[in-house]
C-alpha cells in the first residue's frame, strides 16, 4: 500500500508515477504506517522491543519513545522538512535497531517476535525488522548525501 500511495503522490505532483521522490516517499510513508501500528499498544510493543533492543534494554523509556520517534521521522521525510531533526532521528533509530536485530538474531542465535508492526504481531524477528531498519538509515543518508543536497 506505501508503495501504491508513494506512487499515486508521485503522480498527482509530477505528472508520473516513476520519480526519486515516489521512492522517498514510498520509504517515508512505510515509517509511518509501520510507526502507525506500534503506536496501537505502545506498551505491548516496548514490552516485545525490550526483548532484543540494545538501548531500550539500558534504557527502558527509549522502548516507548521509538514509535512516536519512528512517526516524526517519517511525517518529517515525506514532507521534506526539517532536516536537520529527521535526518539524525532516523539515523540513530535505524542504527540502533539494524544493530540490535542483527545481533539478536545473527549472533545470539535467538528466536524471537518482531515489534517491529506492533505488539500483537506473529512476525519473526529477522530480515523484516532489519530490512525497516536499513532502509531507515538510506534514507537519512539519501536525504543527507543524495543528489538534491548537492544542488544537482
Amino acid at each position: 500500500m506505501t508503495a501504491l500511495m508513494a506512487l499515486a503522490a508521485s503522480f498527482a505532483v509530477y505528472g508520473t508515477p516513476l520519480t526519486i521522490r515516489a521512492g522517498e516517499w514510498f520509504i517515508a510513508f512505510s515509517m509511518c504506517i509501520l510507526a502507525m501500528l506500534k503506536l496501537q499498544n505502545v506498551e505491548k510493543f516496548a514490552t516485545m522491543f525490550l526483548n532484543y533492543d540494545l538501548l531500550a534494554k539500558r534504557w527502558v523509556p527509549y522502548s516507548r519513545i521509538y514509535p512516536f520517534a519512528e512517526g516524526l521521522a517519517g511525517v518529517l521525510m515525506a514532507a521534506g522538512a526539517l532536516n536537520w531533526l529527521s535526518i539524525p532521528v532516523a539515523l540513530f533509530i535505524g542504527s540502533v535497531g539494524a544493530a540490535s536485530v542483527f545481533k539478536a538474531v545473527y549472533i545470539d542465535k535467538r528466536e524471537l517476535k518482531c515489534a517491529c508492526v506492533g505488539g500483537d504481531s506473529n512476525v519473526p524477528l529477522g530480515f523484516v525488522s532489519l530490512t525497516e531498519n536499513v532502509m531507515m538509515v538510506a534514507m537519512a543518508l539519501w536525504m543527507l548525501f543524495g543528489p538534491h543536497t548537492m544542488g544537482f
